[in-house]
Parts: structure tokens; C-alpha cells; sequence
């Protein structure tokens, strides 16, 4: 009985681990192909697959998912004849996996190669400052080689990135001095266009407060010269309204004299000519207000005339009280010429010229 056991069991273990190598699981985003005999037969998907056990087995498998694929700093000479040191990026995914196990040894190595020659061919034309300015022209240029040649491999180049491009140091130097030159220059521009806007902005600032004074000035001359055009005309229709006589006027002058004399600047000043003329007149004037209040026999006497009118004028004492009423006006106008001079010089007058005064006229009785 035990006899007749054993060998069940050796059979039944034989047959599970037959069925066990049979059976093939594939995860989700992976192909398995399958070659029967050494000859490629089938692509297994995802899923529970059964394969025959000793006959087929898996070949190769694959992972179809997008790969990132980084190559090694490739130097790179542009047409003036630099050499730059270019590091790419690619990002890849296996399409067809039978093509990527049978059509090509090692697609990697493949690709990689395939980036450096293209590389070269593309960067070969250009000059070092359109190398470094046309990344993305670039990166299409290669992405359409790439795929191309890529497709029969059963690859897709998704995208192509141009990851550092070096230049040598001496020419990393002279770029830095050209781009601070630059810098310098925009920076220089800058200033000289803030300042022109600046000095602009501050004459028409200037132009305008110039503008604005010169017409303030003009409003305050014309109020100005209204009020004392007004003035003069008021004080114009107030003499002839009054019928204002030369004496008058003459005694207002010599008032006014001294105020001319009194200004904050005035060292010297010069008596005008007609300053005796006015004195005559107010002179003349108290005189002649004293001679009108006597009779007219003695301003016959006085005058120096004869005839019956000395015979019949009034007694001697009438005609001395009559001359030293004059004397005394005639010595009032003296006292208040003598005081206009006096103020005159106080002001600070500091010589004449023109016409002297003429000596005060003194009546003897």
C-alpha cells in the first residue's frame, strides 16, 4: 500500500510544478515576448497568460512605460570653430516591443549614439551665440531625427531637452565681460535718459513759475498804476473843485519836498529850480496878505508914489503897525523855508545843483 502511494505523490507534485511553470503572470505596462524553440512567437500582455512548459519560455521583457534617458556632457565644435560641452535629456517609450528585442542589439546605446551625432550635425551649423540662443530649435531638430530613425527600433522619442550647454572658460569670461560691458551700457543710458527728463520737468517747471511771476507782476503793475491813476484824478477834481491858487499849490510843494528826501536809499539829492520859485510865491504870499489889509493911500506910500494921497493917509503909527505886520509875515516865511532846508539836509542831502534860491525879500517899514 505505501508502495502504491509514493508514487502518486511524485506524480501529483509533478504535475503542479508542471502547471505552475506554465501559468505566466504579467503586470500591468509590461510585455513578455515569447520565443518556442528558439523562434519568436507571441507577445504576452498583461494578465494571466499559459505557455507550454519546456517548450515556450520568455525571451525578453519590457517595460512600456515613458523612460527617462540622461547622456553624458558631449563636447561639440559650432561653425566658429568653440567647443561646448552639451548634456541632453530624452524621454523615450517602447512601442513595439518585438522590434525593440529583434531589430536592434542594445537601444539605449543606440539612442545614445544616434543624440551625439545629431547633436553635432545640428550644432555643427550654428554659430556659438545662436547655439546658445536657439535651445528650443535645437531640441526640435533632434526630436525629429530621433523619431524618425527610432521608429523601425520600436521606440518613440517623446521629447528631446538640451539639459547645460558649457562653453570653454576664456570664452565664459569674455561673454561675462561683454554682458556686464552691456549692463553698463543700458544702465548708463538709463541714467542719462532719467536725468534729460529731469532737467526737462525742471525748466518747464521754471518756465511755467516764470510764466505764473512775470504775470502776477503784471496784474499787481496795472492795480497798481489804477490806484494811483485814481489817486491823481481824485486829488486832480479835488484842486478844481477848491479852485486852488499858484500860492497854494506853491506851500504844498515846499511840504512835499522833504518826503522826497526821505527814502532808504537816497545819499544825495538835488534841490530842484523850481524850490525859489515856490519860496517867492509863499513869501509873496504872507507879504502880500498884509500889504491887501492896509489902506491904499499907504500902499501908494509904500510903493513910493506922491501925490495928494500922502497928504490924506492915515497918521504914522497906522503905517509902521501896517510894515511890521509885513516884516513879521515876511519873517514866518523865512522861518518855514529855513525849516524845510532843515529838513532837507536831515534827510541826508548831500549837495545841490541847479538853480540857488533866491534870499528871502525882507520889507523895510
Amino acid at each position: 500500500m505505501t508502495e502504491l502511494v509514493i508514487p502518486f505523490i511524485i506524480l501529483a507534485v509533478l504535475f503542479v510544478a508542471l502547471a505552475l511553470t506554465s501559468i505566466r503572470i504579467v503586470p500591468q505596462a509590461r510585455a513578455y515576448n515569447i520565443e518556442r524553440f528558439g523562434r519568436y512567437i507571441r507577445t504576452l500582455g498583461p494578465g494571466l497568460n499559459f505557455l507550454i512548459p519546456g517548450v515556450d519560455r520568455v525571451n525578453t521583457k519590457f517595460d512600456l512605460r515613458e523612460h527617462v534617458f540622461t547622456s553624458r556632457p558631449q563636447p561639440v565644435i559650432t561653425e566658429d570653430n568653440l567647443v561646448v560641452n552639451i548634456d541632453t535629456v530624452l524621454y523615450y517609450q517602447v512601442t513595439d516591443p518585438k522590434a525593440a528585442a529583434y531589430e536592434v542589439a542594445n537601444y539605449i546605446q543606440a539612442i545614445d549614439q544616434l543624440t551625439v551625432t545629431t547633436l553635432r550635425n545640428v550644432i555643427g551649423s550654428m554659430d556659438l551665440e545662436r547655439t546658445l540662443t536657439s535651445r528650443e530649435e535645437i531640441n526640435t531638430r533632434l526630436r525629429g531625427v530621433l523619431d524618425d530613425t527610432t521608429g523601425k527600433w520600436g521606440i518613440r522619442v517623446n521629447r528631446v531637452e538640451i539639459k547645460a550647454i558649457d562653453p570653454p572658460p576664456t570664452i565664459k569670461e569674455a561673454m561675462e565681460k561683454q554682458m556686464r560691458a552691456d549692463r553698463d551700457k543700458r544702465a548708463a543710458i538709463l541714467h542719462a535718459e532719467g536725468d534729460r527728463q529731469a532737467r526737462i520737468l525742471k525748466a518747464e517747471g521754471a518756465r511755467q513759475q516764470a510764466i505764473l511771476e512775470a504775470q502776477g507782476d503784471q496784474q499787481a503793475a496795472i492795480l497798481r498804476a489804477d490806484g494811483e491813476a485814481q489817486a491823481v484824478e481824485r486829488v486832480f477834481q479835488a484842486v478844481h473843485a477848491n479852485n486852488a491858487d499858484a500860492k497854494l499849490l506853491a506851500y504844498k510843494y515846499l511840504e512835499t519836498l522833504p518826503q522826497l528826501a526821505n527814502g532808504e536809499g537816497n545819499t544825495f539829492w538835488v534841490i530842484p529850480g523850481e524850490f525859489t520859485e515856490a519860496v517867492k510865491n509863499v513869501t509873496h504870499a504872507f507879504a502880500g496878505d498884509a500889504v491887501r489889509s492896509r489902506p491904499s493911500t499907504e500902499k501908494d506910500e509904500d510903493a513910493g508914489g506922491s501925490g495928494p494921497a500922502q497928504l490924506t493917509g492915515p497918521d504914522p503909527t497906522e503905517r509902521s503897525a501896517s510894515a511890521q505886520a509885513a516884516r513879521d509875515a515876511a519873517e514866518a516865511a523865512r522861518r518855514a523855508v529855513e525849516d524845510a532846508r532843515d529838513d532837507v539836509r536831515r534827510a541826508g542831502v548831500a549837495g545841490t545843483r541847479g538853480t540857488e534860491s533866491a534870499p528871502v525879500p525882507r520889507e523895510e517899514g
